[in-house]
């Protein structure tokens, strides 16, 4: 799959709030995660990390009240994808999420995303 494709299909399963299904697909082996540092979030590398911080991500997760994911922008091997959440989290209650992921391919698969937010 080419940039636009791989783009499209994340997009596709966001949308569907099918996450793991998504890194199943799309992920390399090699994987990188990225948050702001200021979240305390610790770079997860490989697919099994990336998988673990998704999972403890959404076990935090009381309800999702909506989470629209626009059509994403392509440059080269790296899309874009703003989303904005309105989530209810179990230990700190309603919040609202702005946040642009930056995504690299390399030969069909996601090797490195960059999620810039604050909340």
């Amino acid at each position: 799959m080419n940039t636009q494709e791989v783009a499209n299909r994340l997009v596709e399963l966001c949308r569907k709030g099918e996450y793991m299904q998504a890194q199943e697909e799309l992920y390399g082996d090699a994987i990188e995660s990225h948050e702001p540092a200021e979240m305390g979030m610790p770079v997860a590398k490989g697919r099994e990390a990336v998988a673990a911080k998704t999972q403890q991500w959404a076990a935090s997760v009381e309800e999702v009240h909506s989470a629209p994911v626009p059509e994403p922008l392509i440059a080269g091997n790296h899309f874009t994808v703003t989303m904005e959440n309105d989530i209810t989290f179990k230990e700190r209650g309603r919040m609202e999420m702005r946040e642009v992921c930056v995504y690299e391919v390399q030969e069909g698969k996601i090797v490195k995303e960059n999620f810039f937010y604050s909340m």
